[in-house]
């Protein structure tokens, strides 16, 4: 039996992970939960499971876990913080982790799960757009595994021999967008747009932030730098394709004018399944795509001045290594901005940009570099949201 540390276990990728365990119990055992701030969801998740671990990220919250659980899980060690995030990602009981923290909070425990050699089930796509290059030099060193939880990494994964994109043999990825709520809207009606319907994804099932970013087409900016960090070819070479169905989920285009793709369910237990067990295949318990009713497979170009969030993400990626981390974090205010209502939604992409054109001077040669700038980033989107509330935009 292979152990598996869920990080991020309360959100949606972490519950559709623990669903793809519960149906192979012969093969996995949880060694390790972790959540935010959700102490009731988490107590109720470890006591079903009775991991090793159950880590609470908010270190205020560890007494209600600790006493949540204590009569009735006493096998559980209940710890909190970022230190616990990082040593639960260690243990040597985790041969798996699944890094489905959200946001630049996950890039602590992913890099120590690296340089552990763990098996990485990677959907915690802003690790690697913040700090690829430190990840991927520690995977290589401790022979660590990654493998892409995000649907349309794993499509590429599945369609590129072993994985990888050998730049003689490849010509192009495509990534596929669904478009998000708001695809055929006006710029004027985006405007007026709300946090409910923002979040209201037509397809697939996601946590407020990521359902936000998709609203944006930001999260598809953010997986075009990830995709450029896991295969290694150039943002030229690498596209985004509006796709409404949301069935195809990546394309490889190679040299000779083939083109392989993966269809599939909107259901993330098919990629987290995929990757649970490669190189073998597991049952997961998503529906099964029906392609006579599915009948049509609709592409188009994607909209970069109703949808500027894509463009900032290319110019980030061409820019540096810097950018990309400003650009995440920039985001992640934004977006955080706009959930609460202090901004509007054109405000995610203004607010973006503005930190963009004040870059910092800097480098990112080590995770504390990657840290410091991810700290610029979100005080340049503090100060851009604030003039913007004040300036009434």
């Amino acid at each position: 039996m292979k152990g598996v540390a869920v990080l991020g276990a309360t959100g949606s990728i972490g519950r559709q992970t623990l669903d793809v365990l519960g149906r192979h119990p012969e093969r996995f055992k949880v060694t390790a939960l972790s959540a935010h701030r959700d102490v009731e969801g988490l107590a109720e998740l470890a006591l079903h499971w009775r991991p090793g671990w159950a880590v609470i990220a908010d270190a205020a919250l560890e007494s209600q876990l600790r006493a949540r659980l204590g009569t009735q899980a006493p096998e559980v060690c209940v710890a909190s913080g970022a230190d616990a995030l990082t040593e639960i990602a260690s243990e040597a009981a985790a041969e798996v982790v699944v890094a489905a923290i959200v946001g630049a909070a996950g890039l602590p425990s992913t890099l120590a799960a690296a340089q552990h050699g763990k098996t990485i089930l990677l959907a915690n796509k802003e690790a690697l757009v913040v700090a690829g290059g430190l990840i991927l030099a520690a995977v290589q060193a401790s022979g660590a595994r990654l493998l892409p939880l995000d649907s349309e990494h794993n499509a590429l994964f599945q369609c590129l021999p072993q994985g990888r994109a050998d730049p003689r043999e490849v010509d192009r990825l495509w990534l596929t967008a669904s478009g998000g709520p708001f695809r055929t809207w006006s710029s004027e009606q985006m405007a007026k747009a709300t946090p409910a319907q923002a979040v209201a994804h037509p397809n697939w099932r996601m946590g407020a932030k990521i359902s936000v970013d998709s609203a944006t087409l930001m999260n598809k900016g953010l997986e075009v730098i990830e995709a450029e960090r896991l295969f290694a070819l150039g943002a030229d070479r690498i596209g985004v394709l509006i796709h409404p169905q949301s069935a195809l989920h990546a394309l490889v285009e190679y040299v000779d004018g083939s083109f392989l793709g993966q269809l599939g369910a909107p259901d993330m237990r098919i990629p987290i399944a995929h990757a649970l067990g490669w190189p073998e295949r597991l049952a997961n318990g998503a529906p099964r795509m029906n392609l006579a009713q599915l009948a049509t497979l609709q592409f188009e170009e994607p909209d970069l001045q109703r949808f500027p969030c894509l463009r900032l993400a290319f110019e980030a990626l061409s820019a540096g290594a810097v950018a990309p981390i400003v650009l995440n974090a920039a985001n992640e205010v934004a977006v955080a901005a706009f959930l609460n209502e202090r901004l509007a939604f054109p405000g995610i992409a203004a607010v973006v940009e503005a930190a963009l054109s004040q870059l910092p001077v800097s480098c990112a040669s080590t995770l504390d570099d990657v840290l410091a700038l991810d700290r610029a980033g979100r005080q340049l989107a503090e100060d851009e949201v604030a003039r913007l509330q004040r300036s009434g935009n």
